[in-house]
C-alpha cells in the first residue's frame, strides 16, 4: 500500500511539472500524461502493472466522465436532430472502414481471417478521449464539423458492444449460437433503455432536486457522482460499456434545469480521471519494440490515417461542404482507445497472436500521441487545401467586442431585426445553429457565426457580458428557454429581449428574469391601431 501511494505521488508531481512545461510551448497535456506513464513504468519497472484490471478500470472512468459530459450536451431532442450524424454517418463510417481495412489486412498483409477482422474493427474506431477533449477545450464542438465528429464518435461507442460480442463468440468457437447472443443483447438494450429513461429519469430528477434544495454543494456533487457511477455499473452488468451508461445518464440530466451546474461541477473529476487514462496508456509503451519497428509502425499509421480520412471525406461530402467534410475526416483519422479493449480480449481468447497485439497497441498509442500535435492545425490545413467560403466558426474576431447586439436566430424575424439594426447603425452579430441560416447571412454580408447560443463556451466567445443587448428571435420554445437560462446564468444583468408568439410561451418564460418579452400578436394589434389612428389623422 505504501509503495502504491509513493507511485501516485510521484506520478502526480511528474505530470504537473511536465504539463506546465508543455503548456508553455503549446503542446497538449495529453502528451504530458502519456510521458508520465512511460517514465513511471520504466523508472519503477511497472510494465506489468499497466495490465492490472484495477488500474485499467481507473483509467476507463476518465472516458466514462467524458462521455457523461457529452451526454449533458445531447438531450433526447438533440439526439433526434443528430440522427443523420450518429446513425447514418456513424454506421457508414464504421462499416466501410472495417471492410476496406479487412481486405488490406487479409490480402495485402496476409493475415488470417479472424485476425484481420479484429484489426479491421479496432482500426475503424477513433479516439473519443483525444478528439472530444480538444473539441470541448477549443469550443469547436458546437461547429458543424464538431457535431459531425461527435455524432460519429457516439455511434462508435455504441458499436463497441456488438464488436465485443462478436469477439466473445469467436473466442467460444461457436459453443453458443450467435442468434441467442444477439437476442440476449437486444433484450438487455430494451431493459437498459426502459429502466434509465423511466425509473432512472424520475430518480435522477428527484435526487438532484432534493440535493439542490439542501444548498450544500458537496451533497449535490455527491448526488451527481452517484448517478454517473450507478448508471455506468448498471450498463456494465447488463453487458455494455461503462461509458454508454454514463452517456445515457448525461442525456437524462440534459433534460433537467440542472445540466449547466452539473457540467461545471463535474469538469475537475473528468479531467483528473482522463489524465489517469493517458498515464495508463503511457505505461503500455514498449520503447524497445517501438524502436525496432518504428518504420512499420509509422507506415501502418499513415496508411490507416489516409484510408480513414478518404473514406470519411467522401462519405460526408455527400451532404455537407468540402471544408466541413475534410475537417471532420482529419479529426477522426486516428485509432481510438477502445482498440486496447478489443485487442486485449482477442489476445486472451487466442484469436490473435500476442506479439502482433503488442505491435498493434504501439500503433494505436503512436496515433494517439501524434493527434494532439496535429489537430490544432486542422483548420489551417483545410483552408490551404480547400479554397471555399465555409461557414464562419472562428469567433476570435469577437475578442474585446463591446456594446454590440447579439441576434440569436436568422429566420424571418431575425432578418428583419438585422435590417432595423442597420438602419440605426447599431453594431450586431448573428448566431444561429443552422448551416442554412448562417450561409444566408454570410451571403447577405452579415457577420454571422455557427453555434449553439445555449452553450456557455459560445456565449463567452460572443462576449455576452459586454453586449448591449441579446435579442432571441427563435420559434422553438424549448430552445428559446435554454438560451435564456444560459444567458442569465452567464450574465445576470444581461439586456435580454425575447420574442414569443403565444400566451403559453410567455407563461413558460415567466420565471426567468428576462428584460423584455415581446408578444408578436400584441405588437401586431398595437401597430394595427397605430396605423388606424394615422389614417384618421390623414383624412380628418
Amino acid at each position: 500500500m505504501q509503495n502504491i501511494l509513493v507511485y501516485i505521488v510521484i506520478a502526480l508531481g511528474l505530470s504537473i511539472v511536465i504539463n506546465i512545461f508543455l503548456k508553455k510551448i503549446g503542446i497538449s497535456q495529453i502528451i504530458g500524461y502519456i510521458l508520465t506513464g512511460t517514465i513511471i513504468a520504466y523508472g519503477f519497472d511497472l510494465h506489468e502493472a499497466s495490465h492490472l484490471h484495477e488500474l485499467e478500470m481507473a483509467g476507463e472512468f476518465g472516458i466514462v466522465f467524458l462521455m457523461f459530459t457529452i451526454g449533458l450536451e445531447i438531450s433526447l431532442a438533440k439526439m433526434g436532430s443528430m440522427k443523420t450524424e450518429i446513425f447514418i454517418n456513424g454506421f457508414m463510417q464504421v462499416g466501410i472502414t472495417t471492410i476496406v481495412t479487412y481486405l488490406l489486412a487479409h490480402y495485402v498483409f496476409a493475415l488470417e481471417s479472424k485476425s484481420s477482422l479484429i484489426i479491421a474493427f479496432a482500426f475503424s474506431l477513433s479516439s473519443t478521449a483525444v478528439v472530444l477533449t480538444y473539441l470541448k477545450s477549443s469550443k469547436e464542438i458546437h461547429t458543424s464539423y464538431g457535431q459531425n465528429a461527435t455524432g460519429i464518435l457516439i455511434f462508435q461507442d455504441i458499436a463497441v458492444i456488438p464488436i465485443l460480442i462478436l469477439i466473445s463468440f469467436l473466442t467460444n468457437e461457436g459453443d453458443q449460437d450467435i442468434f441467442v447472443i444477439l437476442w440476449h443483447t437486444l433484450l438487455s438494450v430494451a431493459i437498459v433503455i426502459a429502466v434509465l429513461f423511466t425509473v432512472g429519469k424520475k430518480v435522477v430528477a428527484w435526487l438532484l432536486n432534493f440535493s439542490s434544495s439542501s444548498e450544500v454543494d458537496e451533497l449535490f456533487m455527491g448526488s451527481v457522482l452517484f448517478i454517473v457511477m450507478a448508471s455506468s455499473l448498471f450498463a456494465y452488468y447488463m453487458g455494455f460499456t461503462y461509458s454508454l451508461g454514463a452517456f445515457v445518464a448525461g442525456m437524462i440530466i440534459a433534460e433537467t434545469k440542472y445540466h449547466h451546474k452539473v457540467e461545471s461541477d463535474i469538469a475537475p473529476f473528468k479531467d483528473i480521471l482522463l489524465g489517469t487514462f493517458f498515464v495508463v496508456v503511457g505505461m503500455k509503451i514498449d520503447v524497445s519494440l517501438f524502436v525496432h519497428n518504428i518504420g512499420l509502425i509509422i507506415g501502418v499509421f499513415l496508411l490507416i490515417f489516409i484510408i480513414k480520412s478518404l473514406i470519411m471525406f467522401v462519405l460526408l461530402r455527400l451532404n455537407t461542404t468540402s471544408a466541413t467534410s475534410l475537417k471532420t475526416a482529419l479529426f477522426l483519422s486516428q485509432v481510438g482507445e477502445f482498440s486496447f479493449v478489443i485487442f486485449a480480449l482477442a489476445a486472451s481468447g487466442h484469436i490473435i497472436d500476442e506479439k502482433l497485439v503488442s505491435l498493434l497497441v504501439l500503433i494505436v498509442i503512436f496515433s494517439m500521441i501524434v493527434t494532439p500535435f496535429f489537430v490544432p492545425y486542422i483548420n489551417t490545413i483545410t483552408a490551404k487545401l480547400i479554397k471555399e467560403k465555409d461557414i464562419v466558426t472562428d469567433m476570435s474576431a469577437l475578442a474585446g467586442r463591446e456594446n454590440h447586439v447579439v441576434v440569436c436566430g436568422y429566420s424571418v424575424v431575425g432578418k428583419f431585426v438585422t435590417q432595423y439594426l442597420e438602419e440605426l447603425d447599431a453594431p450586431y452579430v448573428v448566431i444561429d445553429n443552422s448551416n442554412k441560416h448562417v450561409k444566408e447571412a454570410l451571403n447577405e454580408g452579415k457577420e454571422a457565426y455557427l453555434g449553439d447560443a445555449s452553450k456557455t463556451a459560445i456565449l463567452e466567445a460572443l462576449n455576452i457580458d459586454k453586449a448591449a443587448a441579446i435579442i432571441v428571435t427563435l420559434d422553438n420554445i424549448a430552445k428559446k428557454r435554454l438560451i435564456c437560462e444560459a444567458v442569465l446564468n452567464h450574465s445576470k444583468d444581461a439586456n435580454l429581449i425575447v420574442k414569443v408568439t403565444s400566451l403559453e410561451e410567455k407563461e413558460k418564460l415567466a420565471d426567468l428574469a428576462i428584460t423584455s418579452i415581446v408578444d408578436g400578436k400584441v405588437e401586431v394589434a398595437r401597430v394595427l391601431v397605430e396605423r388606424m389612428l394615422t389614417c384618421q389623422l390623414k383624412y380628418s
